[in-house]
């Protein structure tokens, strides 16, 4: 049995998972995200380890049977600063943090965004290490001063369990790796101001590395010390993990709190956009990337509208169904996030919108339009990393048929999603057994059970749909850009 724990923004799940993939027990906690009026997102280490002990030991006491390994993943980007001994010298900073804003508006500005991107093909958005870094440099160096590591959520939860300083490839590849060769690009760091902290980033681990619990995170998580532990790939590359990409040019579609949406690329095979977004991301095969677009948007953008008009998640299936495909001409922008856009664009000024909206419009037409400007999104990532395989989704979103069709019918093509919802702690078992010497059948582990298949009687529709909606937004990225 191997335990895997998905460390997410503000839930933690594990699942025990047999040789086959099947899953035996599972559980889950809620952990606490601080947010601040002036766009801060913040969480605390101690509040996140406790999750992860809890969800360990109850699949455990479930099962009965102590794993042979715990897998771990998580979220990831972000800027969570430690001391040698793990503790944090100031709160972990959230990926959905807006501080770094004026930053990355100033790099955009002096060129420095575009260097980086040409350097390791990362964008910049306020959320990620390099402005993250920048910010605190400028109005926090005491905490750069006190940290022996910058690294990220997934890397600090091993450091507790394992007392061992490391950081997978895939969290490191954001925004100072280049994927090719997977070591730090020094020249991205000295564009952006930093190569002095170059000393606070964590070496990368082999792919497949398999540490230790030591004594403290052994009485943490009830398990012998000397227990195996994996960490990585992060969420997103793990969520392509358990979902079975296998050929270059296949897609997977996350609609979770993020709106990730990847492409798995050969290595050396990448290309360049015209304008600097986005993310490649290292995996545990060594030839292969994925081409990450991961937006702000997501299933947060509806969960705000559905609080707004008074409405549960159990109404969004029929709100849905009350309204036709087109929302009866009511549109929707759904930057909701703090830090604006990072994908397929960058700007932290990117804000929502409602438009198309009457006397007549009913809850029904903005829940249905603003669930398509997510679907319309995503379409605009996948054109940016360059689907043109076959599409697996997954995550909260998805659970949702009639919004799985709605992603199907903008995207024009079939949504493979399968049974199991936790991806991202399927893809980490999957790593974990690999790393474990395990012959893994990634068909048994991965095969998808159901398919969306979009409905051409309404191509036409979002056809149109689409085509509003990147004209409404280029005029909008005017307007933000001079706000």
């Amino acid at each position: 049995m191997i335990t895997a724990v998905d460390i997410g923004t503000s839930l933690t799940k594990a699942a025990a998972f047999d040789d086959g993939g099947r899953v035996l027990a599972e559980a889950s906690r809620h952990s606490h995200l601080e947010h601040y009026p002036d766009g801060r997102v913040e969480q605390d280490l101690d509040d996140v380890v406790s999750t992860v002990a809890a969800v360990v030991r109850e699949v455990v006491e479930r099962t009965g049977t102590r794993p042979r390994a715990v897998a771990l993943t998580g979220q990831g980007d972000g800027l969570w600063l430690r001391d040698a001994r793990g503790r944090p010298v100031r709160s972990p900073i959230s990926w959905m943090d807006g501080r770094a804003a004026p930053v990355v508006r100033q790099w955009q500005r002096d060129g420095v965004s575009r260097r980086v991107y040409e350097r390791t093909g990362n964008g910049l958005f306020p959320g990620a290490h390099g402005p993250l870094l920048a910010h605190l440099a400028d109005h926090e160096p005491e905490s750069l001063r006190a940290a022996d590591v910058a690294g990220y959520c997934v890397d600090s939860v091993l450091h507790v369990l394992t007392g061992e300083i490391s950081v997978d490839a895939s969290d490191a590849s954001v925004p100072f790796l280049d994927a090719d060769t997977r070591c730090y690009d020094e020249e991205a760091l000295e564009a952006c101001g930093l190569a002095e902290y170059e000393h606070l980033l964590p070496k990368p681990a082999r792919p497949r590395q398999i540490f230790e619990l030591d004594a403290n995170g052994a009485e943490l998580l009830g398990l012998p010390a000397g227990t195996p532990v994996t960490a990585g790939p992060f969420d997103l590359p793990a969520c392509a993990v358990g979902g079975g990409l296998n050929e270059f040019g296949d897609g997977l579609l996350t609609v979770g709190t993020t709106l990730a949406c990847q492409v798995l690329t050969e290595v050396g095979d990448r290309h360049r956009q015209e304008e600097p977004s986005g993310m490649w991301l290292c995996t545990p095969e060594e030839n292969q990337l994925l081409h990450g677009m991961p937006a702000m948007v997501g299933t947060a953008s509806l969960d705000w509208v559905l609080e707004l008009l008074g409405l549960g998640i159990d109404d969004l299936g029929a709100q849905l169904e009350a309204s036709p495909p087109g929302a009866n001409d009511v549109s929707a922008l759904p930057f909701l996030a703090p830090g604006g856009e990072r994908s397929p664009f960058v700007d932290p000024g990117a804000s929502g919108q409602l438009s198309g909206v009457r006397i007549g419009t009913t809850r029904a037409d903005v829940v249905r339009a603003v669930c398509e400007s997510v679907a319309y999104a995503a379409r605009h990532c996948f054109e940016a990393a360059g689907l043109d395989g076959r599409l697996v989704a997954c995550g909260g979103g998805t659970r949702s048929h009639p919004w799985a069709q709605v992603f199907a019918d903008v995207l024009g093509q079939p949504l493979h999603l399968p049974d199991d919802p936790g991806m991202g702690a399927r893809g980490a078992a999957v790593t974990a057994a690999r790393a474990l010497g395990d012959p893994v059948d990634s068909g048994e582990w991965t095969l998808p059970t159901r398919e969306v298949t979009p409905n051409p009687e309404v191509r036409q529709r979002y056809e149109d749909g689409y085509r509003r909606y990147r004209q409404t937004l280029a005029s909008m990225r005017e307007l933000w850009r001079t706000g």
